[in-house]
């Protein structure tokens, strides 16, 4: 079986990273993974850049910038690192994958279009859309919104979440039929507690083969105590 994690921030890209590239890996290898999606808070959230009025182009390299280390520092340990993008709706996040850096600095549009523009644009250039912890509650998050219509996937199991807003997801991926997804949300590396992804009796290769692999139901999720 092949562990993957797919809910990944570190550190200095996404602010609220506790943990680098390097010890995160790391972490993962030790614990056996085959492979880890970086999906560092794009720069519609909580992504550390300070000067708004950095270009755009300066913007996206500096987001891939973790993820591009990643690459290098996994061959090095032999964990493969794949690319995510975690966009973000005054608390609603979306895992998207399958789209890299040249598509972002392609299409510097998606920064003012409305979000269901924004998401129907990606799915529409062959990305994995899934909403993450779509029943998470906090001070900074007014209200809860749902895009079924807008998404592929949603993550019931979110490894920061608890267990009610979880279960209330799974019930909620069931009665419109999407696809059930897993991820640990991880900002800590080895100190995050509890850990979820998505795992396959196969190998995925690419970041499109796990889009085929996760479409198609040849995947599973999974969950994990750090001890």
């Amino acid at each position: 079986m092949y562990r993957y994690e797919t809910h990944l921030h570190t550190a200095p890209v996404s602010r609220c990273a506790a943990v680098g590239v390097r010890e995160t890996l790391e972490f993962y290898k030790s614990l056996g993974y085959d492979g880890v999606f970086i999906t560092n808070h794009f720069l519609d959230g909580n992504i550390n850049i300070d000067d708004k009025s950095m270009p755009y182009k300066d913007k996206i390299e500096f987001y891939f910038s973790d993820y591009e280390a990643g690459v290098e520092i996994g061959k090095e340990l032999g964990i493969k690192v794949f690319c995510g993008v975690e966009l973000s709706y005054g608390g609603t996040d979306f895992l998207v994958y399958g789209l890299d850096k040249e598509w972002f600095l392609a299409h510097p549009q998606i920064m003012e279009m409305q979000k269901t523009d924004e998401l129907a644009f990606m799915i529409e250039c062959g990305a994995l859309i899934i909403q993450a912890h779509p029943f998470r509650e906090a001070s900074y998050i007014n209200h809860i919104r749902l895009f079924p219509r807008h998404v592929h996937g949603i993550e019931i199991i979110n490894a920061c979440r608890k267990d009610e807003e979880n279960e209330i997801a799974k019930i909620y991926a069931e009665h419109y039929g999407l696809l059930k997804f897993a991820g640990s949300d991880n900002h800590r590396a080895s100190t995050q507690k509890k850990l979820a992804g998505i795992c396959s009796d196969e190998p995925i290769c690419s970041v499109e083969d796990f889009i085929e692999k996760v479409k198609s139901g040849s995947t599973d999720i999974f969950t994990l105590e750090n001890e």
